[in-house]
């Protein structure tokens, strides 16, 4: 396992600490933390932005316009979800983290064919893996109920109905992945910033869960 592979899980369970503590102890604390990724990602994307279209400013405002009202329907989102219940926003989040870790481990270990020029480093192992990690979380939340009888962890809908919803969130998070990497190759930078060790910014890390969680929203006003 390389260094960069280890700091990348390291920080990933740190950020996910930080996540589930600020979801157990307050609504309003993880919404404060929620607007405060938000701001950190319209920075980082308004940097992106400013490189790509220099001279096109009705470009470069329309783009920046589209981002900012995004983000109020992903801070809205985010919200909306939790007031439905605290397992549901556990669960999204755990898919959207889990969908990154797998892509990015399995896409490292086994490498292979390259999934799309405007990601080089995507592979469709890592494809594979984002999927096949995302049902982590449903497998470990039926375990820990079938062992401790513990309602917060009980899934109520069929496990088939379960299985797609971690795939499409899967899919959707794999999809914002590969957007913000056009943005970024556009720009002709590695990372959105600093901030995070092994990640680069918070919109590298993050892409995934801004584009999950209202999609994950989506479904479960549809479908559950």
């Amino acid at each position: 396992m390389t260094k960069e592979l280890q700091k990348r899980i390291f920080t990933s369970f740190i950020l996910t600490f930080v996540l589930v503590v600020c979801l157990f102890l307050n609504k309003f604390l993880w919404l404060i933390l929620v607007i405060a990724a938000s701001i950190i990602i319209f920075l980082e994307f308004n940097n992106l932005v400013n490189k790509i279209w220099k001279k096109k400013e009705f470009s470069k405002h329309f783009i920046k316009i589209i981002c900012f009202f995004y983000l109020l329907l992903f801070i809205y989102s985010a919200y909306f979800v939790y007031e439905i219940g605290l397992l549901d926003i556990i669960i999204i989040l755990s898919i959207c983290i889990f969908s990154d870790i797998g892509g990015y481990v399995v896409g490292k270990t086994i490498g292979g064919k390259k999934l799309i020029k405007i990601s080089p480093n995507k592979t469709i192992s890592g494809t594979i893996g984002s999927f096949l990690f995302s049902l982590i979380p449903i497998g470990v939340f039926f375990i820990i109920y079938n062992y401790t009888n513990n309602s917060l962890f009980y899934l109520s809908e069929p496990l088939i109905e379960i299985i797609f919803f971690s795939l499409a969130i899967s899919l959707i998070c794999q999809l914002g992945d590969l957007l913000i990497s056009y943005f970024k190759r556009k720009a002709k930078v590695k990372d959105t910033g600093t901030i995070l060790p092994g990640h680069g910014g918070v919109l590298d890390r993050i892409d995934g869960i801004i584009f999950g969680i209202p999609f994950g929203l989506l479904l479960l006003i549809l479908f559950f």
